[in-house]
C-alpha cells in the first residue's frame, strides 16, 4: 500500500504551457517486463528513459497518470547547489563524503544537461548562475568559507563582496557565492520529452494504475494493482517521488510543505543574467524566472505535511513571499499571477536515498530528495541503471539505504 498525499494545491505556473501528452493504456492483464517503474513524474521518467536506452523492457506506472503529481509544482531551479552548505554537510558527514556528494551534484547537472540536447528535448533549457546571497545562516564570512571549500573540493566558485554583488546584479546583500552553469527548465516538458523517448523503446505506460503489494524473491517482483491485473518484473523500481510505499523504510525521511509564486511576464525588468537566486537563510527565499519573463519566487517552507494545513496558509505565504520578492528585488512587480503549495521529502542530511530496498531482493527505491529534486533524479537514474544493468557505480554507496 502507499502513503498517499495530496502533492499540490493551486495553479501552478508550468500549467500556463503546453506540454505534450503521453498516451497511457488501462491494465485490463497481467503483464511481465524486465523493470516496473512506479511513478510517471520527473524521476520515473528519468528511470524509465535511461532503462530503455540499454535495451531493457520497461513498463511505468502511476495512480494520477504522467505529469500530475509533485512535478508540476517544483519551481525548476536545477542546481548542483545541495540544500546543505558544503561547509555544513562536511560537519555531518564528513569531508569526503560530502565532497563527493557535491561532485557528484555537479556531474549529474552536466550530464542532464547533455542528455538533453543529445535526444533533442524541446524544454526551453538555459544554463543560468546561481547566486547564493548572504542571508541570516551564512552571512559574507561564512560565505567567503564556503566559496573556499567548494573550490577545494575542485568546484568552481565565486566570493563576490557587497560591491561586486551591486554592480554584477543590482543585488543589495553583504556577499554572495556565484556558480555557472546551472539549468532552467520546463520540467513538464522534460518529462513528457523523456517518456516519449522511452515510448518510441518500446516502454509501455499505464494509468491510472495503483500497486497494492510487491513480493519479492531473487527469481523477480510481482506487484498485485487495485482491480486485478499483476505486474511480473525482473526489478521494480519505486519513483513514486513523495509518496512512499509501506516496504520502504522512511526513518530518515521526512515531508516538508512548500508555497511558490509566479508573477506575471515582465522581461524587461529581470535582474542581470537572469541568475537563481537563493538566500542564505532560514527560511529561505529563491527565485529564477521563465523563458517569457515571469519571476517564480518561493520559499518559506515548514516541515509538516497536513494537507488542509498547507493550503489554508496560501494566502498568507503568497503576501509574504511578494513581500520578500520586492524588498530584495525592487523593480520587480511582486504580485502573483500564480500561486501554489506542495509537498516535497527531504532527509536530515539534504542528501537523496537511492538503491536496494533492504531486505527486498530487485526492489529499488529513491527517496529524499529536498530542493534538488530534478538533479537527483539525474544521478537516481544512472546509479539505479548500472545496477540493474550488473555495472558499479562509484557513487552508489554513498546514498544507499542505511542498513
Amino acid at each position: 500500500m502507499k502513503r498517499k498525499l495530496d502533492l499540490r494545491t493551486g495553479k501552478p505556473v508550468w500549467m500556463a504551457y503546453r506540454a505534450p501528452s503521453v498516451p497511457t493504456s488501462n491494465l485490463t492483464r497481467d503483464v511481465k517486463t524486465d523493470v516496473l517503474v512506479v511513478g510517471m513524474g520527473i524521476s520515473g521518467a528519468m528511470i524509465a528513459e535511461a532503462l530503455s536506452s540499454e535495451g531493457l523492457a520497461v513498463i511505468a506506472i502511476d495512480r494520477r497518470g504522467a505529469m500530475i503529481g509533485s512535478t508540476p509544482a517544483t519551481t525548476a531551479l536545477v542546481q548542483y547547489e545541495i540544500d546543505q552548505p558544503l561547509t555544513a554537510l562536511s560537519r555531518k558527514i564528513g569531508k569526503d563524503k560530502a565532497e563527493t556528494a557535491w561532485r557528484r551534484s555537479r556531474l549529474a547537472v552536466a550530464n542532464l544537461s547533455a542528455r538533453i540536447d543529445e535526444l533533442g528535448i524541446p524544454c526551453n533549457k538555459a544554463l543560468r548562475p546561481s547566486l547564493l546571497v548572504a542571508g541570516n545562516v551564512l552571512g559574507s564570512g561564512g560565505l567567503r568559507e564556503e566559496a573556499e571549500a567548494r573550490r577545494a573540493a575542485g568546484l568552481y566558485a565565486t566570493y563576490l563582496t557587497a560591491g561586486d554583488l551591486q554592480d554584477r546584479f543590482a543585488i543589495d546583500r553583504d556577499g554572495a557565492i556565484v556558480s555557472p552553469d546551472n539549468l532552467a527548465l520546463d520540467p513538464r516538458k522534460l518529462t513528457a520529452g523523456l517518456l516519449l523517448k522511452a515510448g518510441q523503446r518500446g516502454a509501455r505506460f499505464y494509468a491510472p494504475v495503483e500497486a497494492t503489494t510487491f513480493e519479492s524473491d531473487k527469481e523477480g517482483v510481482r506487484v498485485a494493482t487495485r482491480g486485478g491485473p499483476v505486474i511480473s518484473a525482473a526489478h521494480v523500481v519505486i519513483a513514486s517521488g513523495y509518496e512512499l510505499t509501506d516496504i520502504v523504510p522512511s526513518g530518515n525521511h521526512s515531508v516538508v510543505s512548500t508555497w511558490a509564486i509566479a508573477t506575471r511576464p515582465q522581461s524587461r525588468a529581470l535582474w542581470p543574467e537572469e541568475a537563481f537566486i537563493w538566500e542564505a537563510s532560514d527560511p529561505y527565499l529563491y527565485m529564477r524566472a521563465t523563458v517569457d519573463g515571469r519571476v517564480i519566487c518561493g520559499g518559506e517552507d515548514e516541515e509538516f505535511s497536513d494537507e488542509a494545513a498547507r493550503d489554508a496558509l496560501i494566502p498568507e505565504k503568497t503576501a509574504r513571499i511578494s513581500e520578500k520578492l520586492a524588498k530584495l528585488m525592487p523593480g520587480i512587480d511582486p504580485r502573483a499571477d500564480y500561486a501554489w503549495a506542495g509537498s516535497f521529502g527531504t532527509t536530515s542530511t539534504g542528501l537523496p536515498i537511492i538503491g536496494r530496498v533492504p531486505r527486498r531482493p530487485n526492489i529499488h527505491a529513491v527517496m529524499g530528495y529536498g530542493g534538488n529534486g530534478i538533479t537527483f533524479s539525474r544521478a537516481a537514474a544512472e546509479i539505479v541503471t548500472a545496477d540493474i544493468t550488473g555495472s558499479r557505480d562509484t557513487d552508489a554507496a554513498l546514498f544507499a539505504f542505511s542498513t
